[in-house]
């Protein structure tokens, strides 16, 4: 089976070198960071799998790629670059990777919370600009955070976040239960929150779960943080909670368009904090992902 990695940047590939291993069925690796999906067909002209870290498979184009047989998608949410039930329909499976960076991407939620509540981004743009400003900020210790879904990284943000000091409260779509953690009605979550950080897949069922319904059941000047998927919340809704102060700041590492296109309405807004969907962008986490990756492929080496 031939393989491609259809779209390594320069610093992926290199993490694939360090954990590929001999007995590893041989993959080509195709540095080009970006990836236009009308040249997937050419490229993908003549493999049976591929590893996608990042590029928008739409089906019209997948369907002309004659021969390929799998998908392996670096991550858990390929939802938000392909149709997987459609790609099936194809012959073509999808293979998403979890549990790679769950410990990344806590740290990351965490690090957006902590920035949120404190202001340091504006205070650091402020002070390089010449300003002096010494703002009042949120001490966490003893707030509640609440979990909007539970599973592999939530559990990592409740054992960093129950450590510092602070309740934990969650609620998942089937029930769960962990040590530390207080598991509530939704209504309860939003309520009762000082921080929400959302941590579910995007599926037809969690598109826009965040409604504007639910934004303002909020406690008023909650954090929110999302490092899940942007289209998990309503997007229009969470700018105007923002501009009127109901959500009193956001840590945003996830958006419905991304790249996040120049002069969006968040990038104009004070009291929000984003990155660029780097929140599982870890050495240890890069690792991880590309060894199982390479361990997806090798079980399908023999097909």
């Amino acid at each position: 089976m031939r393989a491609i990695f259809v779209d390594a940047t320069e610093e992926m590939a290199a993490v694939f070198r360090k954990v590929a291993r001999p007995d590893d069925p041989e993959v080509h690796v195709h540095i080009v960071p970006d990836v236009a999906p009308d040249a997937l067909p050419g490229l993908l002209a003549g493999y049976q799998l591929v590893l996608n870290d990042h590029s928008f498979m739409p089906t019209g184009q997948m369907r002309r790629c004659a021969g390929l047989r799998h998908v392996v998608f670096l991550g858990t949410g390929a939802r938000s670059y392909m149709h997987p039930e459609e790609l099936a329909g194809l012959g073509i499976t999808v293979h998403t990777i979890r549990g790679y960076g769950d410990t990344a991407v806590a740290e990351h939620v965490i690090a957006l919370m902590w920035e949120a509540a404190r202001g340091l981004a504006s205070m650091d743009r402020d002070i390089r600009a010449g300003g002096w400003p010494r703002s009042e900020g949120v001490q966490l210790t003893g707030k509640t955070i609440g979990l909007l879904g539970f599973g592999g990284i939530a559990a990592e943000v409740a054992r960093i976040a129950g450590g510092s000091g602070m309740r934990v409260l969650a609620w998942n779509r089937t029930p769960r239960s962990a040590p530390g953690v207080e598991f509530v009605p939704l209504d309860t979550l939003l309520a009762d929150s000082d921080v929400l950080s959302l941590h579910l897949l995007l599926t037809e069922e969690t598109r826009g779960i965040l409604s504007a319904e639910r934004i303002a059941r909020l406690r008023p000047g909650a954090i929110l943080v999302n490092t899940a998927r942007g289209a998990l919340v309503d997007e229009a809704a969470m700018v105007a909670a923002l501009r009127s102060g109901a959500i009193g700041h956001a840590g945003l590492d996830v958006f419905v368009e991304e790249p996040l296109p120049a002069g969006h309405v968040l990038t104009t807004l004070a009291n929000v904090t984003l990155s660029a969907h780097s929140a599982f962008r870890t050495p240890e986490a890069s690792e991880t992902l590309l060894r199982r990756a390479l361990d997806i492929a090798k079980g399908l080496a023999g097909e």
